[in-house]
């Protein structure tokens, strides 16, 4: 959201580049399509609304599959509870709209238009599907209770950064204390559920999730346990922000992602209106 914040569409300086936010530099798409095949665990972040980032990580998945590969495709709209209605109505050779009936997609708040061409490449392909995401009631439960996660307290910087973007998610208006720590360990929570579906998987995953879910400084990459992870955040440009660096402010740093993948923004009402 804190991407989301402005309504208005910036100039397109950067839209459709792509930074290695380690080497410093520009690269192809057939160079980072290279990379994600050469990785174990490939983390596609995006903002849930912009159509490009959805296009885009579909384009990922067809360059994968192209290499010859079949993958987990893993997904945050899914959650892990439903995976057994999941695989059932996929044996029985359920097309998409069966399969997001069965496993109880929430079409409304996931707007299921943008996410059935990726559950429709799974099928056409092969590729299993995995519910990545903790249920709302199981998140509902540790917001309640954070004790409730089983998660070793985070560290001071890993708090910090989860309190500042829920705060900036909320437009600046910070819940109060109790709710603020339920609220954080509910992320760490769908974060580490997150990296618990993907390690259990015995060949390569790709994840589709909002772009805070790929973090590897605060996110799914620190309860992974593995190094063979590739992180992609697809970033909407903003008003006034005309290269890579510009991005590295209070949102990311240049460890919270290995690629930058630059779009244009997703038209929509700023959310923090009338708050």
């Amino acid at each position: 959201m804190a991407l989301a914040a402005c309504a208005h569409s910036p100039p397109d300086t950067l839209a459709g580049r792509i930074w290695d936010a380690r080497a410093e530099r520009y690269i192809a798409p057939e160079e980072l399509f290279q990379r994600a095949a050469q990785s174990r665990h490939v983390l596609l972040g995006e903002t849930h609304d912009n159509a490009e980032h959805h296009r885009l990580q579909l384009r990922m998945l067809e360059a994968l599959a192209a290499r010859g590969e079949t993958r987990v495709l893993a997904m945050e709209q899914f959650d892990s509870e439903r995976q057994a209605a999941l695989e059932a109505a996929r044996a029985t050779g359920a097309g998409a709209e069966r399969l997001a009936d069965a496993a109880q997609f929430e079409r409304k708040g996931w707007n299921w238009p943008l996410y059935k061409p990726l559950v429709e490449f799974a099928l056409a392909h092969g590729w299993p599907l995995a519910g990545a995401n903790l249920s709302r009631t199981d998140a509902r439960t540790v917001v309640a209770d954070p004790m409730r996660s089983g998660l070793a307290p985070p560290s001071p910087a890993l708090l910090a950064g989860l309190e500042r973007d829920i705060v900036e998610g909320h437009c600046g208006a910070a819940p109060p204390a109790a709710r603020l720590a339920g609220m954080v360990e509910a992320q760490r929570a769908r974060d580490a559920r997150m990296a618990a579906v993907l390690a259990a998987q015995r060949t390569g995953t790709v994840l589709i999730a909002g772009i805070g879910h790929v973090r590897r400084d605060r996110a799914v990459p620190v309860y992974l346990g593995s190094s063979d992870v590739l992180s992609v955040g697809f970033l909407e440009v903003q008003e006034g922000k005309r290269a890579p660096r510009d991005y590295f402010d209070g949102f990311a740093t240049p460890a919270s992602f290995d690629y930058a993948w630059f779009t244009s923004r997703a038209e929509r009402e700023d959310p923090c209106k009338g708050m």
